[in-house]
């Protein structure tokens, strides 16, 4: 199902003529009725021709509520440009236009509104004045279908040109992030609260989990709706009512987007292509306070030109728009600028959750340049230069294509080797490059400062490198079976990397040895060596940390073991006084080797004895 837009200037027509075309009228609220005006968004099914449905979106065209016609005009796929063939083109028409372009929307028809109020030659002046307007905008190939709303006539005429402009579109773009642009929240009795918009991206489905952004409140899709019937799964494309369990209409408001949870981070800064509107009658200035309008949201904030000190009419510039609270808006969609009494300008969002960027710089421009312009390859790796590898969903997410494109050219990237996938992550291969040199300094180092040492601690590398646990665990995986490193209990070392004492380590260890052998059932606990070294004695077999500072050279501790098991199997216990006995030693030196043998599982304390386990 497709979605067709009004615009238009005020009074011309644009809700008589949808409640010609479908029906419905457009306008449900009782001061809209009583006024004769659009306020806010009327809705309504209009049936063509072949029997297929579209929504229609009707938007109020009076200046003074142009922010409730933005928020309607975001994920339409057909613009409905009406104007009255009495009055001609007047500052809205040409307001709505320049939204149109800004917004990208490609095709539209217009309607030459009225036309039984004027002669045929009063007619065909308006039809060369609207045809006159469009050069220059997206709509300007667009049908002008003359018709009345009062008598019908053109009104066949106007449906059959919908259709076949319609048929020109490609299918809805589904990249499996859903997101509602929310336009209108309320309470249905029986139901609970419903929020409604256009749904872009993926489809959603009743009992989905969700999410409304920027609150970041879970909610379960109770039920679908789509003009009134009930529906499992809404596709993309389609105006969608959503029944929300778990949220209070209180906690809803337009511009707020119902997503999947965890698919889409709010921001209050964006990198935006800026075009001005051509019939401004100043140039578009750097600090700005502005309001700033993406699908339904708008939020005030301040531009920031990046390459200009001013826009000026027609002409384009980059610039960062930086918001008091924040929208969702990704790569890819588009914006519209205004100040309080006129639309500035608008253009193509590049990049979201930006940092504030340094003014006429080189690289920042570049680097825009190449997210607005470049391949879909340059795109991937741009989306792939952060500190942090990512997934092909997110890269979607960030440039704003499709899934299957973005899979294809991951797969032409690593085929030239300037991707890596580790799992489901992936790396460029200058950022991969420079984790694994990152790694390979700060473990030669280590090696070099603790030589005894089996490695550098796993976590401890792990925060030196600023990795995630996952990519952590992803990396290490990848690299042991590459050979380029091994774990070894609990420690991360080069793999070329064996532990080796120094000749001065040597000369200590031999020293300390002999020592303990000279009193081999109450070794000295003094003059031992630093913890590097007794641990690589301990690691290498050559003695037993008891602990409670008793350290047992490795010939003895098994010699009183031996004797300990034997006294066991045949008296079936032993007592701390009778261990101290059996090696003329004291009690310190028993207790460690006792708790010791607890420890280890050969023996456990039952009373004041010991048993074989």
């Amino acid at each position: 199902m497709y979605v067709i837009g009004t615009a238009g200037h005020v009074d011309h027509g644009k809700s008589t003529l949808v409640q010609a075309l479908t029906g419905i009228d457009p306008d449900r609220w009782e001061e809209e009725k009583r006024r004769g005006l659009t306020i806010d968004l009327g809705f309504a099914l209009l049936r063509l021709p072949s029997g297929d449905e579209v929504s229609v979106v009707d938007v109020p065209g009076h200046e003074r509520f142009i922010k409730n016609m933005l928020a309607g005009v975001g994920g339409i796929d057909l613009a409905l440009l009406v104007i009255a063939a009495d009055e001609g083109v007047m500052p809205q028409t040409r307001e709505h236009l320049a939204i149109i372009d800004l917004l990208g929307i490609e095709r539209g028809v217009v309607a030459l509104t009225k036309a039984d109020l004027v002669d045929p030659d009063a007619l065909e002046l308006a039809c060369l004045a609207a045809a006159e307007a469009l050069p220059g905008t997206t709509l300007e190939c667009a049908p002008i279908v003359a018709c009345s709303a009062i008598s019908g006539a053109g009104i066949a005429e106007l449906l059959a040109t919908l259709e076949a402009e319609l048929a020109k579109a490609g299918r809805k773009r589904d990249i499996g992030r859903p997101r509602l642009p929310i336009d209108r929240a309320f309470t249905m009795p029986g139901f609970g609260t419903v929020v409604t918009g256009t749904l872009i991206d993926g489809s959603l489905s009743v009992g989905q989990d969700v999410e409304v952004l920027p609150s970041g409140t879970r909610a379960r899709v109770r039920g679908l709706q789509t003009h009134g019937e009930k529906v499992d799964l809404a596709p993309p494309g389609r105006r969608t009512a959503v029944n929300l369990s778990g949220i209070a209409v209180e906690d809803l408001h337009r511009g707020m987007v119902l997503a999947r949870p965890g698919t889409f981070r709010p921001t209050t800064a964006v990198d935006v292509r800026l075009r001005a509107v051509p019939y401004l009658s100043r140039p578009v200035r750097h600090n700005l306070t502005i309001t700033f309008h993406t699908g339904a949201a708008g939020a005030e904030g301040r531009l920031l030109l990046l390459d200009a000190a001013e826009v000026k009419p027609g002409a384009e510039a980059w610039a960062q728009v930086r918001l008091t609270e924040p929208v969702v808006a990704v790569a890819g969609d588009h914006c519209i600028i205004r100040d309080p009494n006129d639309t500035l300008g608008g253009g193509l969002i590049v990049e979201t959750d930006v940092p504030r960027h340094r003014r006429f710089d080189a690289e920042t421009i570049a680097h825009l340049e190449t997210l607005s312009g470049g391949s879909l390859e340059d795109l991937v790796i741009t989306a792939l230069s952060g500190a942090q590898p990512t997934t092909a969903a997110d890269i979607v997410a960030a440039i704003g294509r499709d899934l299957e494109a973005v899979d294809a050219a991951i797969g032409r990237l690593m085929a030239s080797g300037d991707v890596i996938r580790l799992d489901d992550w992936l790396h460029s291969r200058a950022e991969y490059d420079t984790t694994v040199a990152r790694l390979d300094e700060l473990l030669t180092t280590h090696h070099e400062r603790s030589p005894l040492r089996a490695g550098m601690p796993r976590e401890e590398l792990r925060t030196r490198l600023g990795l995630t646990a996952e990519l952590y665990d992803s990396l290490l995986k990848h690299l042991s079976d590459a050979g380029v490193v091994a774990e070894r209990a609990g420690a991360v070392a080069l793999a070329s990397h064996q532990p080796a004492p120094t000749p001065a380590h040597q000369t200590v260890a031999d020293a300390y040895l002999k020592t303990l052998r000279s009193s081999p059932y109450s070794p000295p606990t003094n003059g031992r060596p630093d913890d590097d070294l007794l641990g690589y004695l301990e690691a290498r077999g050559d003695v037993v940390n008891a602990g409670h500072g008793v350290v047992f050279a490795a010939d003895a501790y098994d010699e009183m073991v031996d004797r300990i098991k034997e006294r066991l199997e045949t008296n079936g216990a032993v007592t701390l006084g009778q261990v101290r006995d059996m090696f003329g030693t004291t009690r310190k030196y028993a207790t460690a080797l006792l708790e010791h043998l607890d420890s280890t599982r050969v023996t456990r304390r039952v009373g004041d004895d010991r048993v074989l386990r």
